[in-house]
């Protein structure tokens, strides 16, 4: 685990060791390149993830629909403490199945980290830090007026997220057919 400050605010965060996936693919012939320097190159791309079904369809929906070969997704899980053992071994067998979804579906690399604190703080933060593409979060589906009185995390991320554009998918409605 490690502490970091930063605007005299310091957040704690612990790595997950994810399993190795990606095999060793040769370069491809230069007559066979299509692709542009960019594209090759990849992108960072965060995507917020939680234990929730809205999460796991933006998370369905960035590798389906955003992702190239060349990406690296950084999973980030905000939880209330890193030093519980039972949140972190929870939350570092999601972020295993997702890297390993991951991998399978787009073939990208992936990245985690489990981070306490708010979670719409801790986002933009880790935003802050990896200066990725896009930010891809879910919403948890509520009204307009629930949203205003409570809060919501992925209008604060909408709004106060300055290092990337943030991407909001909406959560799919019961009877909608899955993305997989």
């Amino acid at each position: 685990m490690e502490t970091v400050r930063e605007d005299e605010e310091e957040y704690s965060w612990r790595e997950v060791k994810l399993p190795s996936l990606i095999p060793t693919v040769p370069e491809p012939e230069p007559e066979l390149e299509r692709e542009t320097g960019e594209r090759r190159r990849g992108r960072d791309i965060v995507i917020a993830v939680d234990h929730g079904p809205k999460s796991k369809h933006a998370f369905d929906w960035a590798l389906i629909h955003f992702c190239r070969l060349a990406d690296t997704i950084h999973l980030v899980h905000a939880v209330s403490s890193v030093k519980n053992d039972v949140v972190y071994e929870a939350s570092q067998r999601l972020m295993e199945k997702l890297a390993v979804e991951a991998f399978e579906i787009a073939m990208v690399k992936s990245v985690a980290r489990i981070v306490e604190g708010d979670a719409g703080k801790v986002i933009c933060k880790e935003a802050e830090r990896v200066k990725p593409a896009a930010v891809v979060m879910g919403t948890r589906g509520r009204t307009l007026f629930r949203s205003v009185l409570q809060g919501s995390v992925s209008e604060y991320c909408f709004h106060n997220c300055k290092s990337a554009p943030v991407i909001i998918v909406p959560g799919k409605e019961a009877g909608d057919e899955s993305l997989m």
